[in-house]
């Protein structure tokens, strides 16, 4: 019985071996996978509704993630980080590009929304920050909701640093962003947060009064996360 026994365990363990997934046979470490949203979909109501923050999250960036995976394997961004593969991408790489970009934005954007700010604005050096370059607060919002609505089609809207320039509004179309930085010549830029201005992030509930949408997003900000990313770029 302990012979058939040990014969019945080798053999699932050699039938396990050789399960192993895809990504492992390509020498790959980890898969990229989807991050857990750090609050329940329905938190961030009114501002933004249950229906949109699941389908965004378990479809749109679990999307990202899936084609990321499948797009890198066998190219030489394999076994890159994603701040890597984001940092060395050119022109050419459209589908790790669309799809990189997808989930690095994503997985920033969840970090920075809350249910329960702790505040409804900045404070230490992320507040003076701000009032040195935009000469206040209310300013600074003014700024970047403007330039959430002027962006043309479906992109994002960042608030960035860079030491030379200090903190500056940009916008980048689809799912590119400020890392990617042999397209955008941005070696020494970090990006604070992002507001996401494709229309599946807001339409369900918004329509298209992207204005509304963007005050709304003003109430679900986390600015203590915001912070420690001003900080973590300085």
């Amino acid at each position: 019985m302990q012979r058939r026994t040990f014969l019945q365990n080798a053999f699932l363990f050699t039938a396990a071996s050789l399960l192993k997934p895809e990504w492992l046979w390509a020498g790959r470490v980890q898969a990229f996978e989807l991050p857990a949203l750090p609050y329940p979909y329905e938190a961030l109501e009114p501002y933004f509704d249950t229906q949109t923050m699941q389908i965004h999250h378990t479809k749109h960036h679990a999307t990202y993630v899936k084609n990321l995976n499948e797009a890198i394997t066998g190219t030489k961004f394999e076994k890159m980080s994603l701040e890597e593969i984001l940092a060395n991408l050119t022109d050419k790489d459209t589908k790790i590009r669309n799809n990189a970009g997808g989930h690095y934005n994503h997985s920033l954007f969840w970090k920075i929304l809350t249910p329960k700010q702790n505040s409804s604005e900045p404070t230490g050096k992320l507040a003076e920050a701000i009032r040195i370059q935009f000469g206040s607060f209310e300013k600074f919002k003014e700024a970047f909701s403007e330039k959430a609505k002027s962006l043309f089609g479906s992109g994002w809207t960042w608030l960035a640093y860079e030491k030379k320039r200090g903190l500056f509004l940009e916008n980048t179309p689809n799912q590119d962003n400020l890392q990617m930085k042999k397209i955008y010549k941005t070696s020494l830029t970090k990006t604070i947060f992002g507001l996401d201005v494709w229309e599946h992030a807001y339409y369900l509930k918004y329509q298209n009064r992207r204005a509304d949408y963007i005050q709304a997003f003003w109430s679900v900000i986390n600015w203590d996360q915001v912070s420690l990313n001003y900080e973590s770029a300085l």
